[in-house]
């Protein structure tokens, strides 16, 4: 591939990930479900703004409004990230020292990597012993299912051979959403493979909401509904995604702990 074919890729990322990112601030209700997925991630840590925390894929995230003390990295060149460079690469990143971090947090982001367990077995070195990985990706159930393989305009393919990205078209452009799902609910032996690095006996895993995600209109739309209304469904959203994860839960929260 060119080097002028991978740049206009890169431009076309970088904007694409400006214009997302003015979308979701911008947009109350979304803004709402994420920092109410940012209390849910952290909430077995007794004071997150105490810790060392990493968040990879920060082009789009608002997490650091939420969260000052997160060091932001993407692959993408944005002036406003802490660091710049290629998560697979992690154990050769010298910015941040081997064993230093509390947390490193992803949030929709292992399905865009080309390999998953690579980069957790690698990000693994930059854990304290006991530090934790927090990810949050898609959950397939029987209601959201339909919705991302018809609905999303990202791939969803469930007949994978090896838990990684077949073709890598740019941080944006590749993705399979099904990829975290298959590891940690359907292949139990692609999950043993972080099993020398993670404790995955001590995997924690919980549902989080259902249609509010959907009903806040995502990044790509802005539905009207009211704010205060939709702070109610989604509770009630957020309940019914706990109480019934198979028939209706859209996302879930994976926790790995260093060994």
């Amino acid at each position: 591939m060119s080097s002028t074919i991978v740049a206009q890729g890169e431009a076309k990322d970088h904007a694409a990930t400006l214009r997302n990112r003015a979308r979701l601030c911008a947009n109350k209700n979304l803004l709402f479900w994420y920092g109410e997925l940012y209390r849910d991630q952290f909430k077995d840590f007794p004071n997150p703004a105490a810790l060392s925390i990493l968040e990879i894929g920060s082009g789009t995230s608002p997490l650091k409004q939420f969260l000052s003390n997160v060091v932001t990295s993407d692959v993408l060149n944005l002036d406003y990230l802490d660091l710049v460079f290629d998560c697979h690469e992690i154990d050769k990143l010298h910015a941040i020292e081997d064993n230093s971090l509390d947390v490193i947090t992803l949030t929709n982001v292992l399905h865009h990597l080309k390999s998953p367990i690579a980069f957790l077995n690698c990000a693994a070195s930059k854990l304290r012993h006991g530090g934790k990985v927090v990810a949050t990706e898609p959950f397939f159930s029987v209601l959201s299912t339909p919705m991302f393989k018809y609905l999303h305009s990202e791939a969803v393919n469930f007949r994978i051979t090896e838990p990684e990205l077949g073709e890598v078209q740019g941080p944006l452009a590749s993705a399979n959403i099904a990829l975290p799902w298959l590891i940690f609910f359907r292949h139990r032996e692609w999950l043993q493979r972080l099993n020398d690095n993670f404790d995955v006996t001590d995997l924690a895993v919980r549902p989080f909401t259902a249609l509010s995600y959907m009903i806040s209109g995502g990044i790509s739309h802005r539905l009207p509904v009211p704010h205060f209304l939709y702070r109610v469904l989604f509770r009630m959203d957020l309940a019914i995604s706990r109480r019934f994860p198979r028939s209706c839960a859209a996302f879930f929260t994976l926790t790995l702990t260093r060994r």
